[in-house]
């Protein structure tokens, strides 16, 4: 599910548009060969439709396609990439101690 809204990018952020005056978003930012995910949201009532995951799809679609490391700063991005989509753990950037 998801797969049917459209994902638009306005600056840093990847918007869907879900009713008038209603989005779900993704708030990120480029750093160097660093994209930092710091906001998912989606209003409540489309909460459980994919929409969260569509915006992922798309932001780890510019990780790939720009050889960029992910920042997962918010929580829903931590979980779409650790434990969701585990195929994926190898574009999060690991700190180096």
């Amino acid at each position: 599910m998801g797969e049917e809204y459209e994902v638009l990018e306005r600056g840093n952020r990847l918007l869907i548009r879900l009713a008038p005056g209603r989005f779900a978003f993704l708030e990120y930012r480029v750093e160097g060969k660093l994209m930092y995910i710091d906001k998912t949201y989606t209003p409540p009532e489309f909460r459980g439709r994919g929409i969260a995951g569509r915006l992922m799809k798309v932001a780890v679609k510019k990780v790939l396609d720009q050889g960029l490391k992910i920042v997962p700063n918010c929580s829903y991005a931590k979980h779409y990439l650790l434990e969701k989509h585990p195929e994926y753990s190898d574009l999060v950037f690991k700190k180096s101690k």
